[in-house]
Parts: structure tokens; C-alpha cells; sequence
């Protein structure tokens, strides 16, 4: 999915479309899990993990074939063969997310062993943003945008052959009614709207990051070079700290390290905008990194201990809507106020909101 998100606009790019209908095709890739989040939930909930992934594989498989299809067509077919595609690879890449980390989360045994697995899980999205894009580039500019769609279709079938090493488990039969009781019982449990709450704060750090960087950087004169090197040593400080936090479960209390990852990320918000050179931004980006990367762990655990067993998969949905429905929103909001107030603004602004949401935080050890 990573890689056709990349691919996709320059493709559309590259045969004349406008920023704005390329604006609509990456959003696509956002939306289709919001409006597919609750389903993709009852399915895990249902089924558990092997009939929502198997799913999720076909849903990727066919994107792939739609992009690739889309080579052979120019006009108005192949804008539509690759939102189609957008839409599907979207769908199936959170369906198949959500079944992940339900599996994940029920396999473990305690709250220190949850920590522990949802770190692991964590490294793949931080890894999938680096080699899914890095290798699509690398095929497009050998072989052409139809060659590097057709070879993306390796991943998912990949994806489909690792399943088969995951044991097949009994289908939850309290969620046998395919979820249908109210979701407002869900979103009423306590704690729950505090956790989601916390969980759109965090959201919205890494949206206005990966928005607000490039035009800081593009203000400071830094080449494209430098900008990419500073959003890469972000990604790699989110990587490394999900590779440290299983060393570190024993000792970690999930709500301390959140309300703590909050107020560093406002400190570092504070500073972000007023340094210059490109060494010190990438020193920022690196801290920023080890205090969003930690948070997705932790978050996890909560979302799982404040959620009845047969309830997680719509759980987890929850929190793919507002993780989605942020990275939809938030960049068009951000557009206009980075016209009207400046980059360095929402900076402060958002470090401002996340630093204030910390209580809510702390609140959930409670």
C-alpha cells in the first residue's frame, strides 16, 4: 500500500493530472479505511485473523492489478483504474492491520508481554513507509509504473504465505452476531473516550510533521536532499524505539510514558520551528521520533485491557477512524493555516493542544 501510495501520484503526474485530482487520489487511500473501519472490525471480531487477511491480500492483490492495468490505458480509464486501485489497497491494508493487532493483542499473555508484542508490530508500518516506497522508486525508473505495480503484487502474496504460519484459532463466539450490539456501548466504556481523544492529539503531531517540514525546510533553502534526510531520521527514530520498548515492558507503565511522550512532544514543537541549520532539525526530528514512536505501544495495551475480548476488533477500528479520518482532514486544514498563520504556528499551536491533552493521558491509569 505504501509503495502504490507513492507511485500513484507521480503516475498521475506524469500524465498531466492537476494537484487537485492528485490531492483526491492520495486521500482515497485514507478514506476507504475510515469508511471501512467498522466493518473490517466485526470481521476480525467474527472470524478472527485468517478469513479478514485472506481478505485483506485479495483487496491489496487486486489494487496492485488495477494500477498495473492502468498502464496500458491514458485519459480518464486509467485515472480511474488507479483510484479504484487507491481505494482497494487502502481497504485491504487496514483490514488486514486491524486483524493483526487484535491476533496480537489476544495472543499475549499479560500486560507486559501486550507492550512487548504491540512494539514488534509496530516496527512494520515504520519499516513499510522506507523499503515500499524506496523499492517502487527503484522499479519505476528501471522498468516503467506498470513493471513496479507488478512486482508490488509480491508483497501481498507474501503476506498470504506468512499467514499460513499463524495457527488457526476458533472464531470468538460471542461475536457470532457479527457486531451487532450498539457501538455507542463501546464508545460509553469507560476510559475509552479519553484514550480515542489522546489518540487524535498524537495523530495529529505526525500529520502536522510530515506537512509542516517540507515547507520549514523549503523556507530555510535546504534542498530536497536535506528535507528527505530529516523525515528519514524521523521514521528511523520511530523504528528504534519500537525495537528498544520490548527490553524495556518490565518497567514501563503505559499511561506515565504517554502523558510523558505528550509533554516532550510539546517541547519539542516549541523548539521545531526556531532552529535553522539541518542538523539541529534532524535532532528534533530524532527526538520527536523517540516520543511518538513510543506512544503506539502503549496506547495499544490501554485500547486492549479497557475493551471486552469479543469487542476488540471494533476496538481497534476506533482508533484506525480517527488515525485516518485525521491523516484525511487535518492536511486540508493545515493547508489553510499554513497560508494564513505560517508553518512555525501550527507547530506551537499543536504543541500547545498536545501538551494541555497530557492530563487526559496521566487520566488513564485511573
Amino acid at each position: 500500500m505504501t509503495g502504490l501510495r507513492m507511485a500513484a501520484p507521480l503516475d498521475a503526474l506524469a500524465r498531466g493530472a492537476t494537484p487537485w485530482r492528485v490531492g483526491v487520489l492520495l486521500a482515497l487511500f485514507a478514506a476507504a479505511p475510515v469508511l471501512l473501519a467498522m466493518t473490517a472490525g466485526r470481521l476480525a471480531d467474527r472470524w478472527g485473523f485468517h478469513r479478514p487477511v485472506h481478505i485483506a491480500g485479495g483487496l491489496c492483490c487486486a489494487g496492485l492489478l488495477l494500477a498495473a492495468v492502468s498502464a496500458a490505458f491514458q485519459g480518464w480509464p486509467a485515472g480511474a483504474l488507479l483510484a479504484a486501485g487507491a481505494v482497494a489497497a487502502g481497504a485491504g491494508a487496514n483490514i488486514g492491520l486491524i486483524a493483526v493487532q487484535r491476533t496480537g493483542g489476544l495472543t499475549a499473555r499479560d500486560p507486559v508481554e501486550r507492550v512487548r508484542v504491540f512494539s514488534w508490530l509496530g516496527i512494520a508500518p515504520s519499516l513499510a513507509n522506507v523499503i515500499g516506497p524506496v523499492t517502487v522508486g527503484l522499479l519505476i525508473d528501471a522498468a516503467g509504473f506498470g513493471v513496479a505495480y507488478a512486482a508490488l503484487l509480491v508483497l501481498p502474496l507474501a503476506s498470504l504465505l506468512a499467514a499460513r504460519a499463524v495457527p488457526v484459532a476458533a472464531a470468538p463466539g460471542r461475536a457470532r452476531d457479527g457486531g451487532s450490539a450498539p457501538l455507542g456501548e463501546l464508545f460509553a466504556l469507560p476510559g475509552m473516550k479519553r484514550l480515542l481523544a489522546v489518540n487524535w492529539l498524537l495523530s495529529m503531531c505526525w500529520d502536522v510533521h510530515s506537512f509542516a517540514v517540507p515547507i520549514l525546510g523549503h523556507e530555510r533553502g535546504f534542498s530536497a536532499t536535506t528535507i528527505g534526510l530529516v523525515l528519514g531520521s524521523f521514521t528511523l527514530s520511530v523504528t528504534g524505539v519500537r525495537v528498544l520498548i520490548p527490553l524495556l515492558a518490565r518497567h514501563l507503565q503505559p499511561a506515565r510514558v504517554v502523558a510523558g511522550a505528550m509533554l516532550g512532544t510539546a517541547l519539542i514543537f516549541a523548539v521545531y520551528p526556531l532552529v535553522t541549520q539541518p542538523w539541529l532539525m534532524g535532532a528534533c526530528a530524532v527526538a520527536l521520533g523517540v516520543t511518538l514512536g513510543c506512544v503506539q505501544p502503549m496506547l495499544m495495551t490501554v485500547l486492549h485491557h479497557l475493551t471486552p475480548e469479543d469487542r476488540h476488533g471494533q476496538a481497534l477500528a476506533f482508533r484506525s477512524m480517527t488515525i485516518n479520518g485525521s491523516s484525511t482532514v487535518m492536511p486540508l486544514l493545515f493547508g489553510a493555516a499554513g497560508a494564513a498563520i505560517g508553518a512555525a504556528s501550527m507547530f506551537w499551536i499543536v504543541g500547545a493542544l498536545v501538551g494541555s491533552g497530557a492530563w487526559l493521558a496521566r487520566r488513564l491509569r485511573a
